[in-house]
């Protein structure tokens, strides 16, 4: 009975239009446990398994040429780990940052952001490996993956929209996540001559698409809506319903002459609509108090 009320809340949790933070994060786990299981069967048979061949087909190349044989890498590198605490630091940020993003923003700006953060990380990983000299006898080897562009675009897109937002950080104590964006770019920055200089290259392409799409989103464009319209294209695509049946009928109709109730959904939407384009074009810090009770109550019937 528990085995399936587990299954029943992921079933429940991918279903749901408002939990993509969940949702990414959930995805991210099951290619981990997947890459990681693989090797069990060879461990058993006494053979060796080399995670190279994966990295292969998943990460993305640093070589432009093998990217054209290999495009899909450009999506599967953003969601591949291999080790536990990679997974586990880019999960955690992309929580924290994606809850306070998804909150002020909604729900549908996260997964544009996740996936063209990725995208244009991978686009200056690949970038810098072709332009400069250092790079050039490490093309053919050079491969990227983990879901760290990706998050450091919406960490950024978070710390640009509400800088000011706090959050508690254990021997550090209150700190605005500004601060912690500042350190985390500037540690990217300095760690690129060290290690792994494509990994921290593909982190600042992220931090600076989320930063533009913050910016373009106060400008009143949404760098993300192709995003959401191929996601929607293709979800009711594959989930058309059967065209209705109408049976027609010989049986007078009555009417009511009872006043309709009015649609409290559709009007608290529409006044969720109109807070979150205030937010976009001048800032949370702008709103009301009201306004911001509104939208905390909001968020507290979501969850």
């Amino acid at each position: 009975m528990r085995s399936n009320t587990i299954w029943t809340e992921i079933k429940q949790t991918f279903k749901r239009s408002d939990r993509m933070v969940y949702q990414l994060i959930a995805l991210n786990v099951v290619v981990f446990l997947t890459v990681n299981i693989i090797s069990i069967p060879y461990f058993l048979a006494g053979k060796s398994f080399n995670p190279e061949s994966l990295r292969f087909y998943l990460g993305i190349p640093a070589d432009f040429n093998q990217l054209l044989h290999q495009p899909w890498t450009l999506i599967t590198y953003a969601f591949t780990h291999f080790e536990f605490t990679h997974i586990l630091f880019n999960m955690l940020m992309l929580y924290w940052f994606g809850k306070i993003l998804s909150e002020f923003l909604g729900n549908r700006k996260i997964l544009p952001l996740y996936i063209m953060g990725g995208l244009f990380g991978a686009l200056l990983f690949i970038i810098t490996y072709q332009v400069f000299p250092v790079f050039s006898d490490a093309i053919a080897e050079s491969r990227a993956w983990g879901a760290s562009a990706s998050v450091m675009a919406i960490m950024i897109a978070a710390a640009t929209l509400v800088p000011d937002y706090t959050m508690f950080l254990l021997l550090f104590g209150s700190v605005k996540i500004k601060w912690i964006a500042v350190v985390l770019i500037l540690l990217d920055i300095i760690s690129i001559p060290t290690s792994n200089p494509g990994g921290h290259i593909a982190h600042l392409g992220g931090a600076f698409f989320g930063f533009v799409y913050i910016r373009q989103l106060q400008s009143g464009r949404d760098l993300g809506q192709g995003v959401n319209w191929l996601i929607d294209y293709f979800t009711h695509f594959f989930n058309k319903k059967p065209p209705v049946k109408i049976v027609h009928s010989s049986k007078k109709k009555t009417y009511s002459s009872a006043p309709q109730k009015k649609n409290v959904s559709v009007s608290k939407q529409e006044q969720l609509d109109t807070i979150l384009d205030k937010i976009a074009q001048s800032g949370y810090d702008t709103l009301t108090k009201s306004e911001k009770d509104f939208l905390f109550n909001v968020s507290k019937e979501d969850k």
